[in-house]
């Protein structure tokens, strides 16, 4: 699973979803989706320009997880 790491980069950077979707843009409700980790896809110009105003590479934004819960360790229920 890719995991979106966009929420702490901002925080890091101080920009706020409005500010960032104005320098990207892209709208807020794109953004949004992006940040919350909703997004199936994103196009490279889109990473391009959200790289560029945050001053970061895509290994920032975007990790890869083993797993499908996002990192989120659920153990399966044995009846214990």
């Amino acid at each position: 699973m890719i995991v979106i790491n966009l929420d702490v980069v901002m925080a890091k950077r101080k920009i706020g979803l409005t500010q960032l979707s104005e320098e990207v843009g892209i709208t807020m409700a794109n953004l949004s989706i992006l940040k919350n980790n909703k997004a199936k896809a994103i196009r490279f110009s889109t990473l391009n320009e959200i790289c560029r105003v945050l001053n970061c590479q895509p290994g920032d934004i975007l990790e890869y997880t083993d797993d499908e819960y996002g990192g989120v360790l659920i153990e399966p229920d044995n009846g214990v």
